[in-house]
């Protein structure tokens, strides 16, 4: 069984920086594509940024230049360092893997959630 926990959400002022992890535990071979996801309320899920298992990254334009996503496949932990926080980056955020679990199973997963709140 694998599982994910997300952390390093919290509060902060607006132009400041957070980096939000999101660790898979279990039997995994390896992380291929990853995203991450933020809600807020009265909005759908939206698409925030993704990194393919090849290695190419996609921004929404709102976060470009701003957000960073990686992933450090030693550890099975992927991370969105994100830098000049606005008010409007303010939601849940989620991850969600694609992981290869053995050489004929790839499976989808999400995190937990984790809030990320920007004060004006």
């Amino acid at each position: 069984q694998v599982q994910l926990v997300e952390s390093g959400g919290g509060l902060v002022q607006a132009g400041g920086s957070l980096r939000l992890s999101c660790a898979a535990y279990g039997s995994i071979l390896s992380i291929n594509a990853v995203d991450w996801y933020r809600q807020t309320p009265g909005k759908q899920r939206e698409l925030v940024a993704a990194l393919t298992d090849g290695g190419f990254t996609n921004y929404t334009p709102s976060v470009k230049g701003r957000f960073t996503i990686s992933r450090d496949n030693a550890n099975n932990t992927v991370y969105l360092q994100m830098n000049s926080l606005k008010p409007e980056d303010t939601g849940v955020y989620y991850c969600n893997l694609f992981l290869r679990e053995s050489d004929r199973l790839l499976r989808n997963y999400w995190g937990q959630g984790i809030q990320v709140t920007v004060s004006s």
